[in-house]
C-alpha cells in the first residue's frame, strides 16, 4: 500500500482537514514532508527484497550473492566484474560441470560474447574401438563437401546429425601453447564481432540499369551478417544461425528460411509511389542465391541476392523503390548505427534548444515523433527559428541534398531518432557557420559525399555517433574514392571541437582550434597521409583518449594523449627525424601523453608508459584489417603484442575499442573456467577475428 501526500491526509477526521484549510494548511504541508519520507521508506522496504535474488538486486549486490554461493577462482579480479547472469547460473554450472554445453554457457555469460565450446579431441581421426564406434568421425575429407570445407579451421568442424566431422591428427601441444586436436585440449570460441541492423535503407543503384544494387547505403560491397537465433535450451550447442557471423552463400541456399525474410538476417522489400501504402515483401520463393561477382542476371522472375558481397540483382526494373533490411558486422557502438545512445538533448534532462523541433521523416514510419513534418533535411533546417532547435531524422534512409547549417547566436543539433542510421550523401561540403555562442550538434548520421567545414566564429561543434566516411566516399570494392583528403575543416578560430564514438577522416583545424577526440577512430586512409593537422601547418591543441588515429599528426599542443594508438609514417628518415616527425607537437614543454603507442620518431610531451619503450625491441599493433568497410575495422589481432594488448592505464586495450576491456573478460572467464573443467583438460579462448 502506498501512502501518499492525499492519502494520507484524507485519512485525517474531517474536522482537522477544515480548521486546517482555515488556516493556509500548514497541516497538508507537514503530512506532504512525512509522506516524501515514507516514500522512500517503501521504495528501501522494496528494494532489500529485490536483493534477495540475483536476477533483480542492486549492482553493488552481486558481488556479496557470489561470496554466498561460494564463486571462487577470482584472485586478484574485482568481483565488480560478475554478471548478473553469471551469479544467476552458477548453480545451474555445478549441476552440468565437465560438459560442453555447461563451459559455453559459462563463456556466454562470463564474457558477454556468443561462444561455442569445442572438445578436440572428438575432431582427432584415430582408430576406434569396436564398442564404442562414431561414424561420423571419419578419416578422410570430402573435397566437395564445400560448404563444410568452409567451417575447416573454425568453431563448426564437428558436423550436426547425419553429416561428417572435419578430423585432424593429433597435435601434441597444450592448447596454452597454440595446440588444439590434442586429448586434453578443449576450445572456446568467442565472436567479437556483433551484428548491427540496418532497416528499411534505400538500395544504392550500381549503374544506370536499375536492376543492380548494393545493400550498403555508401554504394560499396559489404558482407551481410547473420542475426543470431536464440538458442532454446541451455544444452544446446551453438550452432552457425546462432551466432553473429557473415551470411554464407552455401547456408543461405541450403536453408533460406534460416536468413530471409522479416525478423530474420535481411530482407527485401519494394515501396509503392504511394508513401502511404506499406511496402511488399520480396517472399522467399522469389529469392535466388547468387555469386555476383560479375553481376551475371537472375534467372526470369527471380530475385538474385549475394550474402557475401551485399549485392541484389533484379531480372527486370523493379517496381518501385527497393527497400533492404540486413545487419552488418562491426565490434562496437561506435560511429552510428541503430543501437539506444545518449543524445545531447538527454544529457541535458530535455530538448537541445527551447527553439522549434522539426523532424524530417520518411511515411512508412508510423512512430514518428512530433513536430513539424519534412521531407528533405534542408527544408527542416530552413525552417529553424531564431532560437534554433533540433532537426530529428526519423529513418534510416538516405538523403541526397547540399546542406548549411547556419548557427547565429543560437544551438542547433542535427541528429538520427533512437535506433535509427540515416545516411546524409552530400552534394558538396556540409558548410557549419555561427556566430559567438553559436552552437552545432551532428549526432547518429552517417555522412558521405564531401567533408565537413566550419567557418565564422561558432563555439562548439559536437559530433557524437557519426561517421564522416574516411575518403570521403567509397568506390565499389570498397576503397576510399578521395584517400588523403581531410572530412573535418574547422576554419573558424577559437571554436571548441569535441568527437565522441565517431569514425571520421583526416581533421585539418585553425591553430587556435581545442579539439577533443574520445573513444574514436580517425583515418587518413594511409599512415603517410595527415590524420590531424593544421590550415597552415599545425593544427590547434588537441586532447586524444581511448582512440586511434592513422595518419600523420602535427599539432600545436597535444594536451593529453591517454590509452591510444598513433599509425603514422614517414618514408624519408632523414625528413622524418629533422622536418616532419610522424606524430609531431610544436610546444612539447606543455601536456602528456601515457599509455600510448607511438610510432618510432615522435617528437611528443613528456612520455608515461608508452610504447614501444627506448631499451625494448620495437612493438607495434597489429590490426585485423585498416581498411573502413571491413567488419574488423581497426580491430585489435589476437596476435598483437601484449604491450599494446594490455598497455591501457588499467590494463585494457590501447586504442579505440578500449572500453570493449576484452583483457579483462579473457583473464575473467580464463579463472572461471578451471572449476568446470573435467580432471586432466585444458581449456583456451579462440576469437572468430
Amino acid at each position: 500500500m502506498s501512502f501518499d501526500e492525499k492519502r494520507l491526509y484524507e485519512l485525517l477526521p474531517a474536522v482537522y482537514r477544515i480548521r486546517d484549510a482555515e488556516q493556509g494548511e500548514p497541516l497538508r504541508a507537514l503530512l506532504a514532508v512525512v509522506a516524501e519520507q515514507v516514500a522512500v521508506l517503501e521504495e528501501n522496504l522494496s528494494q532489500l527484497y529485490d536483493d534477495q535474488f540475483a536476477e533483480t538486486c542492486a549492482p553493488w549486490v552481486l558481488p556479496y550473492i557470489g561470496d554466498l554461493i561460494g564463486i571462487t577462482g577470482l584472485a586478484g579480479t574485482n568481483l565488480q566484474t560478475l554478471t548478473r547472469a553469471e551469479v544467476a547460473r552458477t548453480i545451474g554450472y555445478r549441476r552440468g560441470k565437465g560438459t560442453a554445453a555447461t563451459l559455453e554457457q559459462l563463456a556466454r555469460d562470463v564474457s558477454g560474447r556468443p561462444a561455442r565450446a569445442v572438445e578436440f579431441f572428438q575432431l582427432i581421426a584415430t582408430t576406434q574401438h569396436m564398442n564404442h564406434l562414431r561414424p561420423e568421425n571419419q578419416s578422410f575429407l570430402s573435397v566437395r563437401g564445400a560448404e563444410r570445407l568452409e567451417h575447416l579451421g573454425g568453431a563448426f568442424e564437428r558436423a550436426a546429425a547425419g553429416g561428417a566431422d572435419l578430423t585432424h591428427t593429433a597435435d601434441v601441444r597444450r592448447v596454452a601453447a597454440g595446440g588444439r586436436y590434442n586429448i586434453p585440449n578443449v576450445g572456446l570460441f568467442l565472436w567479437r564481432l556483433r551484428a548491427f541492423s540496418l532497416t528499411r535503407s534505400p538500395a544504392v543503384a550500381a549503374d544506370d540499369s536499375g536492376r543492380r544494387f548494393f545493400f550498403s547505403p555508401l554504394g560499396a560491397d559489404l558482407p551481410l551478417f547473420n542475426l543470431p537465433l536464440t538458442e532454446a535450451e541451455a544444452a544446446h550447442l551453438a550452432e552457425p544461425v546462432n551466432v553473429p557471423a557473415p551470411v554464407g552463400r552455401r547456408a543461405m541456399a541450403r536453408s533460406p528460411e534460416d536468413y530471409y525474410g522479416r525478423g530474420r538476417s535481411l530482407l527485401v522489400e519494394l515501396a509503392h509511389t504511394n508513401l502511404l501504402v506499406e511496402p511488399e515483401e520480396v517472399s522467399a520463393g522469389r529469392v535466388v542465391v547468387c555469386d555476383l561477382t560479375g553481376w551475371p542476371a537472375p534467372p526470369p522472375g527471380r530475385v538474385a541476392i549475394d550474402p557475401a558481397l551485399g549485392r541484389l540483382a533484379f531480372p527486370e526494373d523493379p517496381p518501385g523503390r527497393v527497400l533492404v533490411t540486413f545487419h552488418y558486422g562491426f565490434s562496437a557502438k561506435m560511429g552510428g548505427g541503430e543501437y539506444t545512445r545518449l543524445r545531447s538533448s538527454d544529457e541535458a534532462g530535455g530538448r537541445a534548444a527551447a527553439g522549434t523541433v522539426a523532424s524530417t521523416f520518411s511515411d512508412e514510419d508510423a512512430a514518428a515523433p512530433p513536430g513539424v513534418r519534412f521531407v528533405s533535411v534542408g527544408d527542416a533546417l530552413a525552417a529553424l527559428g531564431p532560437e534554433g532547435g533540433t532537426v530529428e531524422i526519423a529513418d534510416s534512409g538516405r538523403y541526397a541534398e547540399t546542406l548549411k547549417i547556419e548557427a547565429t547566436c543560437r544551438s542547433v543539433e542535427l541528429r538520427a531518432a533512437d535506433k535509427r542510421r540515416p545516411t546524409l550523401v552530400l552534394g558538396g561540403d556540409l558548410e557549419i557557420t555561427g556566430c559567438e555562442g553559436g552552437e552545432v550538434v551532428l549526432d547518429g548520421l552517417l555522412i558521405t559525399g564531401g567533408a565537413v567545414r566550419v567557418s565564422g566564429e561558432l563555439d562548439r561543434l559536437r559530433l557524437s555517433h557519426c561517421t564522416l566516411v574516411p575518403g570521403l566516399s567509397l568506390a565499389a570494392d570498397g576503397a576510399p574514392s578521395r584517400p588523403g583528403e581531410p572530412s573535418l575543416f574547422v576554419e573558424a578560430g577559437n571554436v571548441r571541437v569535441e568527437i565522441d564514438h565517431c569514425i571520421v577522416g583526416g581533421i585539418v583545424t585553425a591553430e587556435d582550434t581545442e579539439v577533443q577526440i574520445a573513444d574514436s577512430i580517425v583515418d587518413a586512409s594511409d599512415e603517410e597521409n595527415l590524420a590531424y593537422a593544421g590550415t597552415e601547418w599545425f593544427g590547434g591543441p588537441v586532447r586524444v583518449t581511448n582512440s586511434t588515429v592513422i595518419g600523420r599528426v602535427r599539432a600545436t599542443v597535444m594536451r593529453l594523449a591517454s590509452n591510444t594508438i598513433f599509425l603514422a609514417s614517414v618514408k624519408n628518415e632523414t625528413y622524418r627525424e629533422l622536418i616532419d616527425p610522424p606524430v609531431f607537437a610544436e610546444r612539447r614543454q606543455e601536456g602528456c601523453v601515457r599509455f600510448s603507442y607511438l610510432s618510432p620518431g615522435a617528437r611528443v610531451p613528456p612520455r608515461y608508459h608508452c610504447q614501444p619503450e627506448p631499451d625494448d625491441s620495437p612493438v607495434r599493433p597489429r590490426l585485423v584489417s585498416a581498411r573502413f568497410r571491413d567488419p574488423a575495422y581497426c580491430l585489435l589481432s589476437a596476435l598483437c603484442p601484449a604491450e599494446i594488448r594490455q598497455g591501457a592505464d588499467d590494463e585494457s586495450e590501447m586504442g579505440a575499442f578500449h572500453d570493449l576491456f576484452e583483457p579483462q573478460r579473457a583473464a575473467h572467464l580464463r579463472a572461471r573456467v578451471e572449476e568446470y573443467l573435467r580432471f586432466g583438460l585444458d581449456a583456451g579462448t579462440f576469437h572468430d577475428v
